[in-house]
């Protein structure tokens, strides 16, 4: 691939370390940006941010492994998408920063720490459990999403993420299974689900962060949260930004978990702000 950093790129692909192809699309032009996605999200639902960061930045918004047009591999380990993430870097230059949110913020910070050529970090709501009370996942979460995605449940699997992880209330899933669309595309992902389990790690019991773990991380990052989600979200974003020796926390006032995709446009300028330095 040599097309050059202003020329947009629909459909391409990279090779990681194991072989497997990674999908993007790049807009844009200028310093370089990776959108790094969610649990149960691919590069379809950062479309809308990425052209707005495209008017500023090289964007390459990509699919995770096992997402959308990206292969996978017979086995799954964080690193591999660490190698993933380092082969799109090295493909616009050997440079650049990361967006990630939620979960994906979770591997962008995992592979800033990795050492890889990143210039700058922005989070949005890392999901980080840090202090008791603040709730968290069921302790058998991994050996729960399993046992239901070996019986091909895959929509029980995604219901079972929505609601015991994501806080979701049932009645609100009820009402996205009757969006036929919608739905097909949530459980075509969930295969995907022990990927962000494994890459929460034990980050989600209600302990402090270890800051000897992320001392990788030294490059300036800023954590963002929205003013209408749950404390949890507040408390995880200051520890972050209080274990890493350039990084900053602000909160966006009226947004939730879901802003990312559902208001980019308020988010892209805190993006672009912090981003241009």
């Amino acid at each position: 691939m040599s097309a050059t950093r202003e020329q947009a790129e629909v459909g391409a692909r990279v090779v990681s370390a194991d072989g497997t192809e990674i999908a993007f699309e790049k807009s844009g032009s200028g310093p370089a940006v990776v959108l790094v996605a969610s649990a149960l999200a691919d590069r379809s639902d950062t479309t809308k941010l990425a052209a707005l960061l495209a008017e500023h930045f090289t964007v390459i918004n990509y699919d995770r492994r096992g997402r959308g047009a990206s292969g996978d591999a017979a086995s799954y380990a964080v690193d591999r998408e660490i190698e993933d993430i380092a082969a799109l870097i090295e493909h616009v230059g050997g440079r650049a920063s990361l967006f990630g949110s939620s979960s994906g913020a979770v591997l962008a910070l995992r592979a800033a720490n990795a050492g890889l050529g990143i210039d700058r970090l922005a989070l949005y709501e890392p999901p980080f459990v840090v202090a008791d009370g603040d709730g968290g996942p069921p302790r058998d979460l991994a050996r729960q999403v399993e046992t239901l995605l070996a019986q091909g449940r895959e929509s029980d699997a995604v219901t079972y993420f929505m609601t015991k992880v994501q806080g979701m209330p049932g009645a609100a899933v009820f009402f996205m299974k009757l969006i036929p669309k919608v739905w097909r595309n949530l459980t075509k992902l969930a295969p995907t689900l022990p990927y962000d389990i494994a890459v929460m790690g034990d980050t989600q019991q209600g302990k402090p962060l270890d800051a000897a773990e992320w001392k990788g991380a030294g490059m300036p990052t800023r954590v963002l949260t929205g003013g209408k989600s749950p404390a949890a979200f507040q408390r995880a974003a200051r520890a972050v930004a209080e274990i890493l020796p350039q990084a900053d926390q602000r909160t966006l006032p009226g947004l939730n978990h879901g802003a990312v995709v559902m208001a980019p446009k308020k988010v892209a300028p805190q993006i672009v702000e912090f981003l241009k330095g």
